[in-house]
């Protein structure tokens, strides 16, 4: 993933979520995600920085609808284009914001997984937040991934409603060789990637999987624990990434910052 803050298309900006128990998840991802010597995340939940990248909403019949997932927000040309293509591929528009002429401004979609996403236009330069220094260095979505029983299928319906392209990995698992897939923004940079739900990947659930990266990842992982998420595949690296739910058993990655 290129600079982590970059105005383009497929790019995520930022990811929220719709929570009962407000309060408590609210407490749990700040205590998870504020390790280290330096954390990279604040207690109020934006990034060291003080730029908002993740937003936990607390749940009202208003996002009744929506599913218990973090949903990342992704940057296309066209909102109303991108909402419509989606429908037509099989998926679901749940929200669609709209400006007081009718203009489209963000759209709530699934895909037909069932994987929840919202659509917005791509931003301008000044739009974007300013950083000092490494942005990489502090709180921000470090990868975005998805698995799912047919990648290939879920590829092209990203690349048709987001306007990624994607380049092939090479894969094997006891039952052979196969292909996952790297999207890949409007810069060429990647971006996101999509797998099938096989080998290594083959208990992780269809939903859009944000790596959020802390300052002492061991700690971050027993916080999880003692506050009553779980730890579901701990991976080396580098970087070192745990696979976690919170308490109410949505899923979510940690990475070593």
């Amino acid at each position: 993933m290129s600079h982590p803050f970059t105005p383009r298309v497929g790019a995520v900006m930022s990811a929220d979520i719709a929570v009962p128990e407000h309060d408590r998840e609210v407490a749990f991802y700040a205590r998870a995600l504020t390790t280290g010597a330096e954390p990279l995340w604040r207690e109020d939940l934006m990034n060291r920085q003080g730029v908002p990248v993740i937003g936990l909403g607390a749940r009202s019949p208003e996002y009744d609808q929506l599913p218990l997932q973090w949903m990342p927000h992704l940057q296309v040309t066209d909102v109303a284009g991108s909402a419509a293509r989606a429908v037509e591929l099989g998926g679901t528009e749940l929200l669609h914001g709209k400006d007081d002429e009718g203009s489209s401004q963000w759209a709530v979609l699934l895909d037909p997984n069932g994987a929840a996403f919202g659509v917005i236009p791509v931003v301008s330069p000044e739009q974007a937040p300013p950083m000092d220094g490494d942005a990489t260095k502090v709180g921000h979505i470090a990868w975005l991934d998805l698995t799912v029983p047919d990648a290939a299928a879920t590829r092209d319906f990203y690349c048709q409603v987001i306007g990624w392209t994607s380049q092939g990995v090479e894969m094997t698992d006891a039952q052979g060789a196969y292909h996952d897939y790297v999207l890949l923004g409007g810069d060429g940079e990647a971006a996101a990637g999509i797998c099938h739900a096989r080998g290594t990947n083959r208990d992780v659930p269809p939903v859009w999987l944000l790596y959020l990266p802390v300052g002492d990842l061991d700690e971050s992982t027993r916080r999880v624990q003692e506050d009553g998420g779980a730890v579901l595949r701990r991976m080396d690296g580098p970087p070192a990434i745990a696979i976690c739910t919170d308490p109410i058993g949505v899923v979510f990655a940690l990475s070593q910052g």
